[in-house]
């Protein structure tokens, strides 16, 4: 299992989840029933096919092994893309963030991830 998975948030929501202690997930996230969290290796291409182009957002890592049962490995819905996902059944705890950062445009609209993600 990967230690460090990522999610995309929000301002508002990430806001929010600071004053309140814990990310409760975006609408989507409430959609489906838990909390779109990737691997390092599966950021880029859910932040392109998820996020494009999408300004004011936060970058969180959050430490997989403080999550507990709460996490699972599962395929993407419908097998659409190779591998297994990492998804939070219930809230991130803010105590299990690692860190969190903006995560801003380039001028060609793809998100500038820092140097640590492939």
């Amino acid at each position: 299992m990967q230690p460090i998975i990522y999610t995309m948030v929000r301002d508002a929501d990430w806001q929010e989840a600071r004053a309140r202690g814990l990310y409760l997930g975006s609408a989507e996230d409430a959609r489906d029933g838990f909390l779109h969290f990737s691997t390092a290796e599966q950021l880029r291409a859910s932040a392109a096919k998820h996020r494009a182009g999408q300004p004011d957002l936060w970058l969180v890592a959050a430490t997989a092994e403080k999550l507990g049962v709460t996490l699972r490995w599962e395929p993407a819905a419908g097998g659409s893309r190779p591998g297994l996902f990492p998804h939070l059944y219930g809230p991130l705890p803010l105590d299990a963030v690692a860190w969190a950062m903006p995560l801003p445009l380039q001028p060609d609209g793809a998100h500038h991830f820092p140097p640590e993600i492939p």
